[in-house]
């Protein structure tokens, strides 16, 4: 079945996708680890001290090129290592905290929801995105809420199907059944897709920052920043589009 005939339903998610949910998760959000590499590899800091590490050794060690190879290449696994630690550790921390319990934590409080993407392959249910609104206080409106959008991944299988449109539209809409002034989402910047995605629904980026749960030194080591992106959903605007 090809992606453009394959029929997909977006539904509220299920105790029983549970595996599957966190598979999709757990996948989608490690394969970032290299291009994240890849990002901090060019950065200007990191060439000039892998350069730095290779003639160091190699003149301190008499001229010695496999200790400079091995100097230079311990230096950029240690990169490496903090590029696989700032997401696998943010995978860590979810799956032991909302991610745990969906039900719980998403779908027992109405202004919360998950929903999950699925389609039939090979004659059987199979679970290819997701994505999950949590509603909060706007600390700018007085009495207002907002909706932060999370957990957006869509399978390798069916991207550039436009499904991670529909799951966008999904959670939006939800936010405005809701009343909710604007949906706000935070990004890290080596997720190129999903950045450009979020600029064509029509967000906008609105702060940059180097905060996170991840220790600093891994933030710094990767050179990532934090993009925190939201979209104007009032009535109003709405009216007026």
């Amino acid at each position: 079945m090809t992606k453009s005939n394959m029929h997909i339903v977006i539904r509220r998610y299920q105790p029983s996708d549970r595996e599957a949910v966190e598979n999709i998760f757990r996948d989608g959000t490690m394969e970032h680890i290299n291009p994240a590499f890849m990002y901090a590899m060019t950065r200007p800091l990191h060439i000039t001290v892998s350069l730095l590490f290779y003639i160091g050794t190699y003149v301190m060690s008499g001229q010695s090129v496999v200790l400079a190879l091995v100097s230079g290449g311990a230096y950029i696994g240690f990169v490496y290592f903090c590029c696989y630690e700032f997401y696998t550790g943010y995978v860590r921390r979810r799956l032991n905290t909302d991610m745990q319990d969906i039900p719980g934590y998403f779908l027992s409080h109405p202004d919360n929801c998950f929903w999950v993407a699925e389609a039939e392959m090979d004659g059987r249910p199979q679970v290819l995105g997701m994505v999950a609104v949590e509603g909060k206080n706007d600390p700018g409106s007085e009495g207002k809420k907002y909706g932060e959008l999370f957990r957006m991944i869509v399978s390798p299988t069916c991207r550039r199907s436009g499904l991670g449109v529909r799951l966008a539209k999904t959670a939006e809409d939800f936010c405005r059944e809701r009343c909710f002034s604007k949906i706000e989402l935070s990004t890290s910047s080596t997720q190129k897709a999903g950045i450009a995605l979020y600029f064509r629904l029509g967000f906008k980026l609105i702060l940059v920052h180097t905060q996170s749960e991840s220790p600093k030194w891994i933030i710094w080591m990767t050179r990532a920043t934090i993009l925190v992106m939201e979209k104007n959903i009032s009535l109003a605007s709405h009216l007026n589009a």
